[in-house]
């Protein structure tokens, strides 16, 4: 199996508690014993999926197909990472009662956000890194000393941060489960204005004093955590762990209507559509426009599933590209704004001490 067939393969399997035409297919492969579970397993752990393929093989009552050492190790792994996540969501809830007594009203995003709100048949299903939340720009510096004080420290404590548009640098408390990234933005600054704490606030659920993403914004951020933040768009990536948050988003909210209220974002948001359709295997709910532009994109996106040697090429060069552009912006803010003007100035003041030090 070549990377283009496994990875549709374990797509498909990510579905086949939803989609029955998936589950023959699956069914039918797996019946063939000609699956290469090598494969399987490095990408899927590469996805970030591999507990998640284990759930869904469970669920449909299809591990006997597997072979038994792989069997148990993928119950193992999940089990470890169940064990995790149910810890990360009590960090969570503490996190959550430290702000409410603060008057400050977080909401949780993304993985964190999809635990509370019961996306996954089983807990153990997504492997989550950090613990994400966001608050009004209004709350962030209060917030981030409320959870310092708390005990929480930046992960990277000799790091001389440079300021950032969307979140703190990432903090860790000692024999937590999970570092916390605090949030001010949810995209890029470019994007930024489409959204934001100030419209996500309007549709968002409240579960026993815990607040989550509406449906249709938990689905665009899935998407657009991939797509903008990572980059993907530009390098025509897909990353199974967001697609797959997006799938199962799909069934709660119609995907189409949700990207309707975009400008700048609508496009890249139905290119994923397109690709997801495209991996999944002609999902209805995860439908999309086609467009001159759209197919151009699809077109490209399945070029790098086959020929990775163009992949890599471009990659390269769309990030040497993407870094210059940043690189300028920056330097521009450090002209323009103060609090990067005084970060550049201790920046090099440090530097310059480590090098006399060195000497």
């Amino acid at each position: 199996m070549d990377y283009k067939e496994t990875l549709f393969f374990i797509a498909k399997c990510l579905t086949i508690n939803h989609e029955k035409h998936n589950l023959n297919i699956i069914k039918k492969l797996l019946e063939s014993h000609s699956i290469d579970w090598d494969s399987v397993v490095r990408i899927s752990t590469s996805h970030y999926v591999f507990s998640a393929l284990y759930s869904n093989l469970k669920k449909a009552k299809l591990l006997d197909f597997l072979p038994s050492d792989l069997v148990e190790y993928m119950q193992h792994i999940t089990n470890l990472n169940r064990e995790r996540n149910l810890g990360i969501k009590n960090q969570a809830k503490e996190l959550n009662q430290l702000l409410i007594n603060n008057n400050i009203k977080p909401i949780f995003l993304k993985g964190v956000g999809h635990l509370f709100d019961n996306l996954y048949a089983d807990v153990g299903e997504r492997m989550i890194a950090d613990i994400d939340f966001i608050v009004s720009k209004d709350d962030y510096f209060k917030t981030i000393k409320l959870v310092e004080n708390f005990g929480y420290t930046k992960v990277e404590k000799n790091k001389h941060h440079s300021p950032s548009f969307k979140h703190y640098p990432r903090l860790q408390k000692e024999n937590c489960y999970a570092a916390v990234e605090i949030h001010k933005e949810l995209l890029i600054e470019k994007f930024a204005s489409e959204l934001n704490y100030k419209i996500i606030k309007k549709e968002h659920l409240e579960l026993n004093k815990l607040k989550v993403l509406g449906y249709n914004d938990q689905l665009v951020l899935s998407i657009l955590s991939n797509q903008i933040n990572d980059d993907g768009f530009y390098i025509k990536n897909l990353t199974l762990k967001h697609a797959y948050d997006a799938f199962l988003l799909s069934k709660k909210t119609n995907t189409k209507k949700a990207i309707q209220k975009f400008n700048k974002l609508k496009h890249p948001l139905n290119c994923y559509l397109a690709s997801s359709y495209q991996v999944f295997n002609k999902i209805e709910t995860l439908a999309y426009d086609s467009s001159v532009k759209t197919e151009k994109y699809l077109s490209l996106f399945n070029k790098y599933l086959v020929d990775h040697k163009k992949r890599k090429r471009d990659y390269k060069r769309i990030k040497y590209k993407l870094y210059l552009i940043r690189k300028k912006d920056f330097i521009l803010k450090i002209i323009f704004y103060k609090e990067y003007r005084n970060w550049f100035i201790n920046d090099f003041l440090i530097k310059l001490n480590l090098k006399k030090l060195a000497s």
